[in-house]
């Protein structure tokens, strides 16, 4: 599979950390790790945070406390990825701190008040995808997270503490858990805190409004009874019970004890003195007149693999995982690296039966915990196009092989177009798209609908109508009756259409089209998942850039200087 991406560094004005021409890059590997230690005792790992605090993504603050930028967060994904997929034998994850007295003090406050807006928010987002994917580690792979906490445990370092699925307080007279955004800094707790107290937590809303009030947090008892935390044990027997936990834990799980690893080799990619790179199976290509990007997954060039056994004798070479991990890897790049390209084009090339026969090798096997693993790695990365904030469209042309997991992407952006019948002087196989088993089911969106149920919210039938053509080369005509794209189009009209979409998608406000699309792209029902992304988009999209939080006297400037935010007091 084959990832390049074409760019031309843009001149920016540089606002504030994030802004600056410093590519981001979100690879990374334990030999690098400066924040993160894994240790591992059997079925149990011990993931173990001690930022460097000299070790920021951006020069000008330091990380004292255990505070994170999203350097550290980008270690943290990767540590996460790697438990899953390198050690299979693990049941059960203790997140720990290893510095005297403090658990975590969240985001790194010098950060967040030098960063640029739209650092801040894809810093946000990205944080919030980590904690999903530890979040539901437990229940998807077995692979369960216990917060044990000692010292301070404030802001973010609270809302890592809300993601696991257990969180043991030492009662020590100081150690405590905190939101203390609102008063301190004007802000919100924007990875999830507040959502996940009374959603997750089920804290009672009066006593969540007081909580998140004040400063210093609740200690001991009253964080338990407050439902907070999980459970208080006294110092002296804390290790003690968070290892009994832990263990716990591992017995419910159904990983295998004994099985081999996957590692995760590092990328095949290539960068490119005029800032293009190319991995092994995508091309990403820009035109940054036009402010579009154009995302091109190429499709397996090999027969499947004939057993789970063989799918595991491939590894990380496997196309549906190398897709995976080189898709995801492209999309953040694009997200941080590349903020005024506003339109995003998917097209994909190759054969579709192949696609399909490489999905079905993984879908069939899902016993077996590499091929659990590829599949809710797909779930991830397609949930992560979701949440892009760009204008997505897709172009199903001659050649494409939209077939199952790929054809989830026509139905996550936000318009998609076919070509119908032959294009002239083009030999390639005519437009199609191949619907499998994966369109029903395996792959849900944030509002744990499919996003086929999402699309035929008002119309159920469709879906049914659509599953009955499971198998089915749909060409246009099919596609455009079954409601599977947008529109479609022959050779005479396709080149002048696309190219109107397209103008005029890059000319509207990125704030408008941002709200639009994030209103429009999740109907039905509210989950947690919809309600954090929906209040970062929103809310803490908002905050960020009132005076109140990031102007001159806002509290985020002047925090650490002795004296309070200078507010303006008037409800908006």
């Amino acid at each position: 599979m084959c990832i390049i991406l074409h760019y031309n560094a843009p001149n920016q004005k540089t606002e504030g950390y994030g802004s600056v021409n410093k590519r981001i890059d979100f690879q990374t590997d334990p030999s690098k790790y400066r924040h993160w230690r894994i240790e591992l005792e059997g079925e149990i790992a011990r993931l173990i945070m001690d930022v460097d605090e000299n070790g920021g993504l951006f020069d000008g603050y330091q990380l004292k406390l255990n505070s994170y930028d999203l350097g550290v967060d980008i270690e943290l994904a990767d540590a996460v990825q790697r438990l899953r997929f390198e050690h299979p034998e693990v049941k059960a994850v203790v997140l720990q701190s290893g510095k005297d007295r403090v658990f975590c003090a969240g985001a790194n406050i010098r950060m967040l008040g030098g960063a640029a807006h739209a650092h801040k928010v894809n810093f946000c987002k990205f944080t919030n995808e980590t904690r999903n994917t530890f979040e539901a580690a437990g229940a998807e792979s077995g692979q369960f997270y216990i917060s044990a906490v000692r010292g301070a445990c404030a802001g973010g370092g609270y809302e890592l503490a809300l993601a696991t699925d257990h969180i043991i307080l030492t009662d020590d007279g100081s150690s405590s858990v905190a939101l203390p955004e609102v008063p301190l800094l004007a802000v919100l707790p924007g990875t999830g805190g507040l959502t996940r107290v009374t959603d997750k937590r089920k804290v009672r809303r009066d006593l969540a409004d007081v909580f998140c009030s004040i400063e210093e947090g609740v200690r001991g008892k009253k964080a338990k009874d407050w439902r907070l935390v999980d459970e208080v044990v006294a110092n002296s027997k804390f290790e003690e019970v968070v290892t009994e936990r832990a263990k716990e834990f591992a017995a419910k799980s159904d990983r295998p004890s004994n099985a081999k690893g996957v590692a995760l080799t590092p990328l095949d990619r290539t960068f490119t003195a005029d800032g293009s790179v190319s991995y092994s199976t995508v091309e990403v290509s820009v035109d940054r007149d036009k402010r579009v990007v154009t995302v091109t997954i190429k499709g397996p060039e090999t027969d499947a693999p004939a057993s789970a056994e063989a799918l595991l004798a491939e590894g990380a070479a496997t196309w549906m995982l190398r897709a995976a991990r080189e898709l995801d890897d492209a999309i953040l790049h694009l997200r941080l690296n590349e903020l005024e390209l506003g339109v995003m084009v998917f097209r994909t090339q190759g054969d579709a039966q192949k696609v399909a026969a490489h999905e079905k090798a993984v879908m069939d096997n899902r016993d077996n915990w590499f091929a659990r693993e590829i599949a809710l790695y797909w779930k991830r990365v397609l949930k992560r196009i979701d949440m892009t904030s760009r204008s997505l469209v897709a172009l199903v042309e001659p050649g494409s092989c939209f077939a199952g997991t790929l054809a989830e992407i026509l139905f996550a952006v936000d318009r998609s177009y076919m070509a119908e019948g032959a294009f002239e002087g083009d030999n390639r196989p005519l437009a199609s798209i191949l619907l499998t088993d994966a369109n029903f089911g395996p792959y849900p969106m944030a509002n744990d609908l499919t996003r086929l149920a999402t699309r035929f919210l008002g119309t159920p039938e469709k879906v049914d109508e659509a599953a009955a053509r499971k198998g089915e080369a749909l060409e246009a005509g099919d596609a455009d009756t079954l409601g599977l794209v947008t529109f479609a189009f022959d050779d005479i009209d396709w080149d002048d259409e696309i190219r109107i979409f397209l103008e005029e998608r890059a000319s509207f406000s990125p704030d408008a089209m941002t709200g639009m699309e994030a209103n429009l792209r999740f109907p039905g029902p509210e989950t947690m998942e919809t309600r954090i992304f929906g209040r970062l988009t929103a809310w803490q999209n908002w905050i960020f850039q009132r005076p109140n939080a990031v102007g001159e006297t806002g509290a985020l400037q002047r925090y650490g200087t002795g004296e309070r935010g200078n507010y303006d007091m008037r409800r908006v």
